[in-house]
């Protein structure tokens, strides 16, 4: 048995269209569809479990923040 996971989206016509390949050929399946809607996420938002998979990720040499010099005075807008 094998999961296969799409994210597909449905036309004005609400009829949902799939390709999924298999990698069988000549043989009969017995295929069990879940339909199941999408939360919307915020465009600008993190997706759900980003920081609990990438946190203390970083396997290469370790990240040093170089000198930040002095900062620049500038003129006031007032």
């Amino acid at each position: 048995m094998q999961t296969i996971t799409l994210h597909s989206h449905v036309g004005k016509d609400g009829i949902l269209h799939l390709d999924v390949p298999v990698g069988m050929t000549d043989a009969d399946l017995e295929v069990t569809l879940t339909v199941q809607a999408v939360k919307s996420v915020p465009e600008n938002s993190w997706s759900p479990g980003f920081f609990e998979k990438t946190f203390g990720a970083w396997e290469g040499e370790p990240l040093v923040r170089e000198e930040q010099g002095e900062f620049e005075s500038r003129e006031s807008f007032d």
